[in-house]
């Protein structure tokens, strides 16, 4: 997620927000899930990774993150491990 803002919001709370919104969201559309598999509730953890990208070209920075889920999808092709389901 490439997210841009102002110096004067922190990455704690834009954390926060970002987590807080989409939590509520995804439950509301999917109230069923909530109660199968987040028995308390939590969609997401506390921990969270933030880095800026300061001088570095930002289209860089978004087809990276662009092509995350198909290098995830691709290294998940040749993984030994188990599906869950």
């Amino acid at each position: 997620m490439v997210v841009t803002a102002e110096p004067k919001d922190s990455p704690s709370d834009i954390m926060q927000k970002i987590k807080s919104l989409s939590a509520r969201e995804f439950f509301r559309r999917y109230p069923e899930i909530k109660h199968k598999y987040f028995w308390g509730g939590k969609l997401w953890r506390q921990s969270y990774f933030v880095e800026t990208i300061g001088n570095v070209n930002e289209e860089v920075i978004r087809e990276y993150v662009q092509n995350q889920l198909t290098e995830m999808n691709e290294g998940e092709k040749s993984s030994q491990q188990l599906g869950l389901f």
